[in-house]
């Protein structure tokens, strides 16, 4: 899997069309969950692709710290279904942290899991922070990498 880190001015209209149709996929349709996925973040974030035969198949959003939470934040983390198997999902929270790293000079980065996929964050360090609550239907938990 090929990845490349762009803010959003520098995506093209194919990759923020393929970046919402992948989002969409898997966070509306497959989760059977209905959001405003389209939340006027994404023109803030660095967008984190990962591509295959330039098709994306995995994808992360990262904000400096101060403005999704008080740390760096990543979000929207998303492997296509017919790539999970693949360690890609791995591969692109790697390259998120990497991503916060270089552009916002912190390792102190915080998330809000889905509680199912609790384990898969703490393998990359994160660890759970307060109780579980419900967003958009859906176990949550925040959690939190290097905490100040």
């Amino acid at each position: 899997m090929e990845i490349t880190v762009k803010k959003f001015k520098e995506l093209t209209l194919d990759e923020l069309y393929d970046i919402m149709q992948l989002r969409s996929e898997v966070f509306v349709v497959e989760q059977n969950c209905v959001y405003q996925d389209i939340d006027g973040k994404d023109r803030k974030a660095l967008h984190v692709i990962g591509r295959i035969n330039d098709n994306i198949i995995a994808y992360t959003r990262c904000f400096a710290p101060g403005y999704y939470f008080e740390e760096a934040a990543i979000g929207r983390v998303v492997v296509s279904t017919k790539y999970r198997k693949h360690d890609f999902g791995h591969k692109i929270m790697k390259a998120s942290i990497l991503a916060i790293q270089e552009n916002y000079q912190t390792t102190t980065i915080k998330l809000s899991a889905q509680t199912y996929l609790k384990r898969f964050y703490e393998t990359h360090g994160f660890n759970a922070i307060g109780e579980g609550y419900l967003e958009d239907g859906i176990p949550h938990i925040e959690m939190v990498l290097n905490p100040k």
